[in-house]
């Protein structure tokens, strides 16, 4: 068993070619180029890219296999130059006869005979295959079969934003309203909830969470990711933590405190100042934007909770104020990569290559110390000071 670093939720912006994915994202995120940055500056084991069903992207891995960058692994997964495992997947929009919706979910693939699969399949249910995020003409649990039949993983995304999640509109109480509860393997938490809040939720509570960057750029993977103990970092490993089988597990998640989420707390649409009420006391809107905090605590029904591996509300270094491009790579320079800045460094070394007061903040921004001002309406929340 080793400890392996892995963030499930990457978008691809453009194929090899420059053809728009994720229209969304940058120019830059090809799938070579997030391989690449997971291995160097991010350190991280696993990657999942959910954008590979789009067909330029699955010519891409083809180009790599070929090129010998990319070796499929007998237990599911690709191996990228030996370090960085890829974990296929798509993410698809749901939305059902009932108006429920749109919502995001997750898919990922063990091998690519089974991915391509999927695209062929999904090609025939959505307007564009070549683009991410479709919306699927299909009922959300026939996209579940379909899934499981090839040994995929479904997994609900980003469950609790405002916009295309499975609670987030407020319209769903539960779950089983658009999916076959049997047919999820994990639920995705997004960037203002954490486990604490997730865990007031009964339906939830057999599911393992996950804590995931949805990036759009290379600079924004990894800011929310988790920490498995696998046998090995493949499919199928990873397949086993999500229901911790054969010593297989999450050991811990890290993410953004959800109060620097962007969609923590409720805001006017108009004027994004926070409401307590259905009209704001700014400018006398009623329209607003319901915060992740407030949607929780109208679903919350569990009297106990399950122990669940710890959440760390750490805040990613790009976050930190003073922490520029050139103070970064100066960091890499000394320890390699992200990964090793935030779990592996010793706060006395990091002392020792930049000043006492950024090591401080580098120390309490992965020990989650920073003090902070909520974030809401579609903006992140922002570090106010250095806590006493």
């Amino acid at each position: 068993m080793s400890e392996a670093f892995a963030d499930l939720h990457i978008h691809i912006g453009r194929t090899y070619t420059g053809k728009a994915v994720k229209i969304t994202g940058s120019k830059t995120l090809t799938l070579s180029n997030i391989l690449k940055a997971a291995k160097y500056p991010k350190g991280l084991d696993i990657v999942g890219v959910i954008d590979c069903h789009s067909p330029g992207v699955i010519i891409e891995i083809e180009q790599l296999i070929e090129a010998g960058k990319l070796v499929e692994m007998d237990e599911g997964g690709f191996r990228f130059e030996d370090e960085v495992t890829l974990i296929p997947g798509t993410e698809i929009e749901v939305y059902d006869e009932n108006c429920h919706g749109p919502i995001h979910v997750l898919a990922f693939f063990p091998t690519f005979p089974t991915l391509k699969d999927f695209s062929n399949w999904l090609s025939k249910r959505v307007t564009n295959i070549q683009l991410s995020t479709q919306r699927i003409y299909e009922k959300a649990e026939v996209l579940q079969e379909k899934v499981k039949s090839l040994d995929g993983l479904f997994i609900p995304a980003h469950i609790f934003t405002p916009f295309k999640s499975l609670y987030g509109k407020g319209v769903v109480k539960s779950l089983t309203e658009i999916l076959n509860p049997h047919l999820i393997d994990a639920v995705e938490l997004g960037l203002s909830s954490d486990t604490e809040m997730a865990n007031q939720i009964s339906e939830l509570h057999s599911y393992t969470f996950l804590t995931n960057s949805d990036a759009h750029s290379t600079q924004k993977i990894a800011r929310e990711y988790q920490k498995f103990e696998l046998e090995a970092p493949t499919f199928d490993a990873l397949s086993k933590a999500l229901v911790n089988q054969d010593g297989n597990t999450v050991r811990a998640n890290y993410g953004l405190n959800p109060r620097l989420g962007k969609y923590y707390r409720t805001t006017c649409a108009v004027c994004s100042q926070p409401m307590k009420t259905t009209i704001c006391s700014h400018c006398g809107a009623e329209k607003y934007i319901k915060g992740v905090s407030e949607r929780i605590s109208e679903l919350a029904d569990a009297k106990d909770k399950p122990q669940r591996p710890p959440y760390i509300h750490q805040v990613p270094l790009d976050f930190i104020p003073g922490l520029g491009p050139k103070t970064m790579q100066h960091l890499l320079d000394h320890f390699g990569t992200e990964m090793n800045i935030l779990h592996r460094v010793d706060g006395n070394d990091l002392k020792k290559v930049v000043n006492v007061q950024l090591a401080e903040m580098i120390i309490q921004a992965r020990e989650g110390n920073l003090q902070i001002a909520a974030g809401g309406g579609g903006k992140y929340g922002r570090i106010e000071k250095k806590a006493d």
